[in-house]
């Protein structure tokens, strides 16, 4: 099974601060990362000297038959802003996660239609999600890893968004997210037979703006000041202040650096938006 959720860059070079937190070894770290590489616990890909690590999204703690390893993946699993998929069966991670997407799913369906702010964000706290101060979701959003959603204050998702958060997605504050935007943190190896779903979180910094029919992909760093033009593909970090757009996400200029405004998406003139 090789369903994975990126972790990191270079996560060799770090083993001797895991094995101090772990208080155990290097050496036998090191071993036991190996064998989590050969196990398909963890993954390495793309450039050898600097690889992307991932580690399995489904949660297999309990599966793990070396005691290191397996305290090794539940630390590297704490530390991503998601939360694994369950090993489905007759327990209770398992009717956990059916009931939130089954929570979001009536979110999607009724709730996101209701001309109330108060009614969806209350739907999607209880779901799990953590939503700031003054900080909207308009109407016909629709949004997958409800429990896995961050937003900051003052932050605006518009019109007919596509929001997966799956893999995580953190949004900070004053972030204005224009109508048909797409945020997808999830995908699949298109290389392999069994067209396993690749992952990763996606971070959108404070004072960002992601305009209308632009797609964010999975892994993306919308950096502070940002600005993602009109129906623009991004799948990579974007430095701060800088305005992408076209083909690639050049940069085709760049924002004051003293950014002070409010988004006030959730102000009297949008009261029922």
């Amino acid at each position: 099974m090789k369903h994975r959720v990126y972790h990191s860059t270079a996560l060799r070079s770090q083993l001797d601060q895991y094995a101090q937190q772990l208080v155990v070894d290097s050496a036998e770290l090191a071993k036991s990362y190996e064998w989590m590489l050969a196990n398909e616990v963890v993954f390495e890909e793309g450039d050898v000297a600097n690889p992307r690590v991932s580690i399995c999204s489904v949660n297999i703690e309990t599966r793990i038959d070396q005691p290191l390893a397996r305290r090794f993946y539940a630390l590297l699993r704490d530390e991503l802003p998601t939360t694994l998929v369950p090993r489905y069966g007759i327990n209770w991670p398992t009717f956990k996660d059916r009931w939130l997407r089954v929570w979001e799913q009536c979110y999607n369906i009724l709730i996101n239609k209701i001309p109330s702010h108060h009614v969806r964000l209350a739907w999607l706290r209880l779901g799990g999600a953590k939503i700031g101060k003054g900080s909207a979701v308009w109407r016909t959003t629709e949004i997958l890893g409800v429990e896995n959603l961050v937003i900051g204050d003052d932050s605006c998702i518009a019109w007919h968004c596509q929001v997966d958060a799956r893999a995580g997605l953190i949004i900070g504050d004053h972030v204005a997210v224009a109508s048909y935007a797409k945020i997808i943190a999830g995908s699949h190896d298109l290389t392999a037979p069994e067209f396993w779903s690749v992952s990763a979180p996606i971070y959108i910094d404070d004072y960002a703006w992601i305009a209308t029919g632009a797609l964010i992909g999975h892994g993306s760093r919308i950096g502070r000041g940002a600005v993602v033009t009109a129906n623009t593909l991004v799948s990579k970090e974007i430095a701060p202040y800088k305005i992408v757009g076209g083909s690639g996400a050049k940069v085709m200029g760049e924002r004051p650096h003293d950014l002070n405004y409010k988004v006030g998406g959730k102000g009297l003139f949008t009261l029922f938006y």
